[in-house]
């Protein structure tokens, strides 16, 4: 076996403890991720995880790495490290590492040939939507399309992310679901009397869903200004990436458009790192800290109801809950995700 295969097949084993079935876990790891905001990632090596692999991110020369979370020498994180001219240092011995994962440098012996094995596992890394993105796979990149960030029409907006210790999937429904705006969020936006959910339609394209949602419910948050004449109908426009992400194109009077991706990042089976862009191209002069407080305020009453939720994990069988009407995006998108091959017990 060559040493680039040995490490693709490193690459793609399963973490130890994975909370995911191997199936699931192949499947998912195709996928394309966000792991971190762009602007918290510098010169300092900072640890986050994904689908259970532990990975550090830096940067050098500019631009972000993504790597296992692991030197091979005696199996210390790299995150505990520090960047010096350019190279991460591994904290326990000392070892160098380039950008692109090969080793430079083993102080304990400076004059000797260095051992093709000390190279690092590295994983594509994209920057976008002021957010890292990057794939366990090393797959073509498949990032969701979110138009408002590049518009210079729109302001953009990065709320913090935001941790949820229940299933991505869990969380992807919460997102897409519009018959629990008048009990999960009477105290942010929605009318607590206004509970009825009118017909709408889902359609697909591909791995794609779409669904055009019109109703009554306002989407200004309480305590702020209404401008809204009278009956005027509200339209939310969701769009489903598969896995894990989503866009909502929420359309307000005067032709008023905000924008947000939920991109519901698995850190394991059970534990999920949102990470939610937003645009708009309206009230440009409000303070920023006021959006992010308002959407960390709603998020905050979904991740409440999502912890909660049992079974943990979203039930694809579609006979293991019961469905209504309103449900139709979920069904929707339980049946994507059956399609895409995971299991039927999942998804997180």
């Amino acid at each position: 076996m060559t040493k680039t295969n040995a490490l693709a097949e490193f690459q793609m084993q399963l973490p130890r403890d994975c909370t995911f079935t191997p199936n699931d876990w192949q499947i998912l790891s195709q996928y394309w991720y966000p792991v971190a905001i762009a602007e918290e990632i510098q010169d300092k090596p900072v640890s986050v995880k994904l689908l259970d692999v532990k990975l550090v991110c830096y940067r050098s020369h500019g631009k972000v790495v993504i790597a296992r979370d692991l030197c091979f020498h005696r199996g210390a994180p790299l995150s505990l490290g520090w960047v010096e001219n350019e190279e991460i240092v591994c904290p326990y011995h000392g070892f160098r590492y380039n950008c692109e994962g090969a080793c430079t440098s083993v102080p304990a012996h400076p004059n000797a040939k260095i051992s093709p094995k000390l190279k690092l596992i590295m994983y594509p890394a994209v920057e976008k939507y002021g957010l890292i993105w990057t794939s366990l796979a090393g797959t073509e990149e498949q990032i969701p399309e979110f138009s408002g960030w590049d518009d210079p029409d729109f302001i953009n907006i990065l709320p913090p992310s935001f941790d949820i210790a229940g299933s991505s999937g869990r969380q992807m429904e919460g997102f897409l679901d519009v018959s629990h705006f008048a009990y999960v969020h009477a105290n942010s936006f929605a009318d607590p009397d206004n509970t009825e959910v009118p017909q709408y339609k889902v359609r697909r394209e591909g791995n794609e869903l779409f669904a055009d949602y019109w109703s009554t419910v306002s989407n200004y948050g309480k305590g702020q200004e209404n401008p809204a004449p009278e009956g005027f109908m509200w339209l939310r426009a969701f769009r489903v990436f598969a896995p894990f992400a989503a866009s909502l194109t929420v359309h307000f009077p005067e032709d008023g458009k905000l924008m947000i991706l939920n991109c519901a990042s698995p850190v394991s089976a059970r534990y999920t790192r949102l990470f939610c862009p937003i645009s708009r191209n309206f009230d440009k002069s409000v303070p920023t800290e006021d959006t992010i407080n308002f959407n960390l305020q709603v998020f905050s009453e979904d991740r409440a109801m999502v912890e909660a939720q049992t079974p943990e994990d979203l039930p694809l069988d579609l006979t293991a809950e019961a469905h209504i009407p309103a449900d139709r995006t979920s069904i929707a998108y339980r049946q994507l995700l059956t399609e895409l091959g995971l299991g039927r017990n999942y998804t997180s």
